[in-house]
């Protein structure tokens, strides 16, 4: 008799559904608690599906063991509103907002598209700001009063509208993501806008350098030249091409070609992704003739144009020492992207050179029609910029005449192209094995 029971009522628990995993001749289990829902074991036996049961219908909510009865039962009252409301039942395998959050911040960690530095400022928005704030509520409670009063209001009080603005992306990412990929049943942020909560205008940080200040910035960093002048290369390579930290102080020599004057900067060492040539200028050439012998003269010939004492390119974190060093809080490195950009725009640069120059995001309709001369053009704007920084002072720091070289006792001559031509390979990583006229400068 017992062989005909397909289904039997048990307190329904992970444990008694292994249990009754080895009764083959159990098909289903139901629970007098919740009569409503049933559980039926899959072929594999280990495994089953859930269902509520709903004017006849069987409604799937998910599977064991991805879903427990735990997790089932804490369900239950939102997925019987959803069925009613033709909404579907399906439920996710997380219960909580934080379960969704680990799971995202552990793909971002993985995804090898995503600098670093995005890497970091994720982690750390959810850590410091997600996870104590939502990470306790269930998926289903999640709407727009609940993000008002525990997420979006506090967060305002203390930090900028503009990192507010950006915790509230990466939350609305995270949902997207697992709803695209069948992870959650419904996305309960696809209609909620961030300016639901404020009208606050994220603003646009105005750069703390400005043009009259560039006399006075050049005349800083010929002094500091004389005492660091890796420093100070960082520093006037980002304003000669309006470079950002990251793509700076990762420069390798063999990205430097003297031969054809161009810079070459790797898509992943770039903020989109995308690989990036700049001109190097007459005046740019001289400045990395001298700065690399300077190298050479110390006993460094290795490949980074911006070294650190372990031998690889500075860090994140030692860049920014840099700058912290000769901005002395007045200032960012990412005021000389600012203030090269403005600068274009003030000499009449065209505005499409400008972008390409500060390596923005162009759309595919704007690449389409930029099948001309880019670099010609791209090279006669620094030509003018760097024309406009000689008036600064500029001229002081790469026309330097009657600089020896120690070994030698001989002038390094800075004439318009002549840096460039003492070295005709194609790259100055290429000879530096070759170089025997590396001394200090004096």
């Amino acid at each position: 008799m017992s062989a005909e029971i397909k289904t039997l009522t048990v307190k329904l628990s992970d444990a008694e559904i292994e249990r009754n995993a080895k009764k083959l001749h159990v098909r289903d289990l139901r629970d007098a608690s919740h009569p409503a829902l049933h559980f039926r074991f899959a072929k594999n036996r280990a495994r089953g599906s859930w269902y509520l049961l709903s004017k006849r219908t069987w409604h799937r909510i998910g599977g064991f063991p991805d879903l427990s009865t735990k997790q089932i039962v804490a369900a239950l009252p939102a997925t019987r509103l959803r069925v009613a409301a033709g909404e579907g039942s399906t439920i996710s395998k997380w219960v909580t907002t934080g379960e969704l959050l680990d799971w995202y911040a552990e793909r971002m960690a993985r995804d090898r598209n995503l600098s670093d530095k995005r890497k970091k400022t994720g982690a750390s928005a959810i850590k410091c700001h997600l996870m104590p704030r939502l990470g306790d509520l269930p998926l289903t409670v999640i709407d727009k009063a609940i993000l008002d009063s525990q997420l979006m209001w506090p967060l305002q009080e203390s930090i900028s509208i503009d990192y507010v603005r950006s915790v509230f992306q990466l939350l609305a990412l995270a949902f997207r993501q697992a709803f695209k990929l069948g992870l959650i049943s419904s996305n309960p942020m696809a209609a909620i806008k961030f300016n639901d909560f404020s009208k606050a205008k994220v603003g646009i940080k105005p750069s703390r350098l400005r043009g009259v200040q560039l006399a006075g910035l050049l005349e800083q960093l010929a002094e500091v030249m004389e005492t660091d002048r890796q420093d100070t290369m960082l520093a006037l390579m980002m304003l000669c091409h309006g470079t950002r930290i990251g793509e700076t102080r990762q420069a390798r020599w063999s990205h430097i070609s003297l031969a054809e004057r161009e810079w070459f900067i790797p898509a992943e060492h770039t903020k989109t992704g995308v690989e990036h040539h700049l001109p190097l200028t007459a005046k740019v050439c001289e400045l990395l003739v001298r700065y690399r012998e300077a190298q050479y003269a110390k006993g460094y010939d290795g490949q980074f144009l911006f070294p650190s004492r372990n031998g690889k390119a500075l860090s994140e974190g030692q860049a920014s020492a840099v700058f912290t060093r000769l901005g002395k809080g007045e200032w960012t490195s990412h005021d000389l992207r600012k203030v090269a950009r403005t600068g274009w725009a003030d000499l009449g640069i065209d505005h499409l050179i400008g972008e390409l120059l500060i390596n923005h995001t162009m759309g595919h309709n704007v690449k389409v029609y930029i099948q001309s001369d880019v670099m010609g053009r791209k090279r006669d704007a620094l030509e003018q910029w760097h024309a406009h920084l000689d008036e600064k002072g500029f001229n002081h720091i790469h026309g330097l005449t009657g600089v020896r070289l120690g070994d030698s006792g001989n002038a390094l001559e800075a004439t318009e192209h002549k840096a460039c031509e003492a070295i005709q390979e194609s790259t100055i990583g290429e000879v530096s094995k070759h170089a025997e006229r590396a001394s200090a400068w004096l």
